[in-house]
């Protein structure tokens, strides 16, 4: 038995994976222990979990591998002050005390960090590192339903490269191009995500949900002056409008006279038509470079089955325009497609490609649904809600579905806390709020009321997955929600003449169809398809609400309010019930009702977390 421990941390999302012969068997965030989204400190809660949940202590773990090359990392930095010098030096002055005393010698680093763990480890011939877009490509490939497949992983940057193309087949995975720092469609992306007023490496899947509610009036322009894309998807940037490479901003001076306004203030200035307008702008150009990279792999390599990793591979826009077009005859992306996955990816890397084992093939995938994280015990459960005051019923399974099914009908917003916590940005019916789809003023509520965001912003589908073609254009499986499709006709309610005139934000209140709660001004919704093997009880609740109402479908939106990282355990989502509008918590096989509540128990959770 080879047990492999995968670490990513220090940049953003750190987190930690085991794998044991190949297998999959524990990954999580550090975020989802420290309650600090994106925490990207060593991961040693995540660490913790995964060798528990394993039953293995640190010593007896074979090999540790870190997710990326440090060394390569400096290079860029150094290469990049060289060349743009002197321009870039506050930037370089403010990285390097960081980099001399701590990242440069990881190795040294890690050996310290992971004493925390276990007082005495201290064999550094375990500790392995990855290249950053190798770990994003094994985090693709190797889980993938695919003997075969082309590799496509693109994000802000890794060592030197920010997107990269490998093919894999059997147990091998070799990269085959790169594109390089500073030229990025992550950082492009980011870039226009800073302009807009929302935080980096957080606020990108706002300016995707943002994008519909504009036109993109602004795509001349951007490939006038800010990219040269060419017929096969490769592009550069036009560095005299961006300041990432050399200052402490994303853009310029020249990029703001360019658009003729300077960088949203978020805390002061609302959005406006114009900021959807760039939005929408930004977005085409991104699904533009995606479909012309998908078409030219296609016709190189002649693979009919694409993987997708690294941040931009959660632009699910974007992949269901590839699926859409039909480019691939398969696409599978890895749940984890950040830097999280890199943990994932690292080791997989590390025991297929460094030691050459076999891999074997799973006709669904190897994600386990992307349960990866912690479960409670309902024993667990009932002592942590007791410890807090909490009153609640324990009830059967089926008592429990049936409560739960009745309650959404009748319009609730339920706190849903159930098996293992998911790996990954999206809470996919482990640690969910669920609500009504049919509901017009669902959307409206969840947001204000319960997840105290955005109110354009949009929520998700879950649907059972033998019902997902009466409902949407799209036939295949999405169990990691990555995958955007357009609503069917025959559930389309069309705007008229007056509605279809209105602009902005003025678009969110009309009922675009059935299930106006996921429906996006549009008409897409980001698709989570459910089946009975990866999450029973989910898929139980799905089919109940059908059965009373004759709709397979759920609003389904992550356990938590904006800003903070999903519930974890029984407290954190106790916690966050009271500090909202939800109307009942399900944990387990206990049932709370807010009504019944100790009054003194309820939290301000508007303040409690940063804005996103």
């Amino acid at each position: 038995m080879t047990s492999i421990l995968g670490i990513s941390a220090f940049y953003h999302d750190s987190a930690a994976a085991v794998i044991i012969d190949g297998k999959i068997i524990a990954a999580a965030q550090e975020e989802r222990f420290t309650r600090k989204k994106h925490d990207s400190s060593y991961p040693f809660n995540a660490i913790d979990f995964v060798l528990k949940f394993s039953k293995l202590k640190l010593s007896q773990i074979d090999h540790i591998v870190f997710f990326e090359k440090p060394f390569l990392k400096f290079e860029r930095l150094l290469e990049t002050y060289v060349a743009f010098a002197p321009k870039g030096f506050t930037q370089f002055a403010q990285a390097m005390p960081a980099w001399i005393k701590e990242k440069l010698f990881q190795k040294n680093l890690l050996i310290n960090l992971l004493k925390k763990n276990d007082n005495n480890f201290s064999d550094e011939k375990k500790i392995f590192f990855s290249e950053h877009h190798l770990s994003h490509a094994a985090s693709a490939f190797y889980p993938s339903p695919f003997n075969e497949a082309i590799v496509l992983t693109a994000d802000g940057v890794g060592e030197w490269a920010t997107t990269t193309v490998a093919i894999g087949k059997g147990k091998k995975l070799e990269i085959k191009k790169e594109i390089h720092f500073p030229d990025s469609l992550g950082l492009l992306y980011s870039a226009f995500t800073y302009y807009l007023g929302f935080k980096v490496n957080s606020g990108e899947y706002k300016v995707m949900g943002l994008a519909p509610y504009g036109k993109s009036k602004y795509i001349n322009l951007i490939k006038q002056e800010l990219i040269d894309i060419k017929k096969d998807g490769s592009f550069k940037l036009n560095q005299e409008y961006f300041n990432y490479a050399t200052g402490l901003t994303m853009t310029n001076e020249k990029f703001n006279n360019l658009f003729g306004q300077r960088p949203r203030d978020s805390k002061n200035e609302r959005i406006s038509q114009f900021h959807m307008d760039i939005a929408a702008s930004v977005q085409n150009i991104t699904e533009e470079i995606m479909l012309l990279l998908a078409k030219s792999l296609k016709e190189e390599y002649k693979i009919n089955n694409l993987c997708l990793a690294g941040g931009v591979a959660l632009n699910c826009v974007a992949n269901g325009k590839i699926l859409d077009q039909k480019i691939f005859e398969n696409i599978w992306i890895q749940p984890a497609a950040g830097d999280a996955g890199g943990s994932l990816g690292a080791a997989l890397a590390l025991w297929h490609i460094e030691f050459n084992k076999d891999r074997k093939v799973s006709s669904n995938d190897d994600m386990q649904g992307s349960y990866l994280g912690p479960e409670y015990s309902q024993d667990i459960i009932e002592t942590e809600l007791k410890k807090i005051g909490a009153k609640y019923s324990v009830m059967s399974e089926d008592e429990i579905i049936d409560k739960t099914s009745e309650s959404l009908k009748e319009g609730d917003a339920i706190g849903w806390f159930q098996g293992r916590m998911e790996f990954g940005p999206r809470a996919l019916g482990g640690r969910s709020i669920l609500g009504d789809p049919r509901s017009p003023s669902m959307q409206k509520n969840l947001n204000l009321k319960v997840k105290y965001r955005e109110s354009f912003r949009p929520f998700a589908p879950s649907i059972l997955e033998n019902d997902v073609n009466n409902w949407f254009k799209m036939s295949v499986k999405s169990p990691y929600m990555l995958l955007v499709s357009e609503i069917k006709d025959d559930k389309k309610i069309e705007m008229n003449d007056a509605e279809k005139n209105l602009f902005g934000i003025d678009k969110l209140n009309i009922k675009r169809s059935e299930i106006p709660a996921v429906t996006h001004v549009d008409y897409s919704a980001r698709i989570q398809t459910v089946e009975k093997n990866t999450n029973p009880k989910y898929y139980m609740l799905l089919e109940r609400f059908k059965q009373k109402t004759k709709c397979p479908v759920l609003v389904n939106t992550s356990f938590n309010v904006r800003g903070e990282p999903i519930v974890n355990t029984p407290a954190d989502a106790f916690n966050c019930f009271m500090g909202t509008n939800l109307d009942k918590l399900v944990i387990g096989n206990c049932f709370l009702n807010k009504s019944d509540q100790d009054k003194s128990l309820r939290k301000n959770y508007k303040k409690e977390f940063e804005l996103d």
